[in-house]
């Protein structure tokens, strides 16, 4: 039977997803499970990171899979080693496995196949006797680790394992992975100038608004009552600082960081001021960093770098941030699918944005090049939302507006960007809220915001 991958859900979402598929209407054009995954011997949504995990098993020593707590990681680590046949699995959620990683780390990691380690932040202590493992027999997909924190950061950790680590970041489910759609959007749009217009669903903005509020946990895209998915983001939220966070760092004042990740929810997709963050909150700048730091090193925020020709003046401009998944921003707005989706709302614009930005995130991880993301903003506040650079210097530039018209004004931050990029700009497209795809000069189009995950 047909399961999602999340961490936490394993087992029990059976039953509930099999009930809501078939009680509950889809959201137009919606598939919860791929025509794949209704072939027998198919029970799971196959997730874009699986086929890199794998790839990188096999000419590298260690690989880490890393992410945000519920996103998948640790079935997608089982899936991986089902297919190797002396793999063993052990994770530190488990009591039993943590104190044998406490008291013997060294004989915790011998292990003569594939060892799956499960939440490995939990005891670092474990990466000094991998690296002698490693060390002493180099062959590689000697160890797949999870983890739930931005391993390199935590202060504990007394070895990096440089060169013998890969790490592969595991978002919440994309748009596509849930659709069972192309999601190589971030890769087209570099083509997309010298391509025919693409004929694309529509997506109405009612059912964006479904999407955005939905976000991409597994554990939320299964509840199809609002109610429970609304239950289900608060408890996350509340374990989150409660837990991780706490544990990452000595914090007493639990609703102070609840306070500032309303603030910051309110701020998704715009750009980041930390003193004015700290002013709002009441804090000194030094705090309001910390915690934006700890937010980003437990996958619940990423901040967006500015885009500039000038590399030096890329380091010292301020970044844009946006939550991870948009279903915890909205949760923290109070915002529902059919409040969010009134044409009065304030919010819609920003969390679209924030939706956008996350799903471009996700698709960057299994790009087949390196792609890195930005945002460009001038000093006379000219803007793109979002600036995708190759690493040979290619340029493509993403408006988002969240109405149902577009016109040429709408692509002035896009015209400002092809002439500061020149020959290195392929394209500048505007996602946005109606149904047609259309051509507003050689290398700028208006899309359908279902682009993001039907290209």
């Amino acid at each position: 039977m047909p399961r999602l991958f999340g961490h936490g859900y394993r087992g029990q979402l059976d039953t509930v997803v099999a009930a809501n598929a078939t009680r509950q209407p889809r959201l137009a054009g919606q598939q919860v499970y791929s025509d794949a995954m209704e072939t027998p011997g198919h029970g799971l949504i196959p997730r874009n990171a699986k086929l890199l995990v794998e790839t990188a098993l096999t000419d590298t020593r260690v690989v880490l899979v890393n992410g945000a707590r519920q996103a998948g990681k640790s079935t997608l680590a089982d899936v991986v080693a089902e297919s190797s046949a002396a793999a063993n699995v052990r994770s530190l959620d488990q009591p039993q496995w943590l104190s044998a990683a406490d008291n013997d780390p060294v004989g915790f990691v011998q292990h003569d196949g594939l060892l799956v380690i499960d939440e490995i932040q939990r005891a670092p202590e474990l990466f000094l006797p991998i690296k002698h493992e490693v060390d002493t027999d180099d062959r590689p997909g000697r160890f797949l680790l999870t983890g739930s924190a931005r391993i390199l950061g935590l202060k504990e950790l007394p070895d990096a394992l440089p060169g013998r680590m890969e790490t592969i970041e595991l978002w919440p489910l994309s748009q596509g992975e849930i659709d069972g759609g192309a999601d190589s959007f971030a890769e087209s749009i570099f083509t997309l100038g010298e391509s025919e217009l693409p004929e694309l669903t529509h997506v109405p903005r009612e059912e964006l608004a479904q999407r955005i509020t939905r976000g991409g946990f597994p554990g939320a895209v299964a509840r199809t009552d609002a109610g429970r998915r609304s239950r289900l983001l608060g408890s996350y939220v509340r374990d989150l600082i409660d837990r991780d966070i706490r544990q990452l760092s000595e914090i007493e004042r639990g609703d102070e960081l609840r306070r500032m990740l309303q603030l910051v929810a309110a701020r998704t997709g715009q750009v980041l001021v930390t003193s004015q963050l700290a002013s709002d909150l009441a804090v000194t700048a030094r705090t309001a960093t910390r915690y934006l730091e700890l937010c980003e090193e437990v996958f619940l925020t990423r901040r967006i770098p500015a885009w500039s020709s000038n590399l030096g003046k890329r380091v010292i401009s301020s970044p844009k941030v946006a939550f991870v998944d948009s279903g915890i921003a909205a949760y923290l707005l109070g915002q529902s699918a059919p409040r969010l989706s009134e044409l009065t709302s304030t919010v819609f614009g920003p969390l679209m944005e924030g939706f956008v930005l996350m799903e471009l995130a996700r698709q960057l991880t299994w790009a087949s090049e390196e792609i890195q993301l930005f945002h460009y903003r001038t000093k006379d506040k000219v803007e793109v939302d979002a600036v995708l650079e190759t690493n040979d210097g290619r340029v493509a530039g993403v408006e988002v507006k969240a109405s149902s018209t577009v016109t040429g004004a709408d692509f002035r931050g896009l015209r400002r960007l092809e002439q500061q990029a020149g020959d290195a700009f392929t394209c500048g497209v505007v996602l946005y809220t109606g149904p047609d795809s259309i051509s507003f000069g050689p290398r700028l189009k208006a899309l359908p915001v279902s682009a993001l995950w039907q290209l």
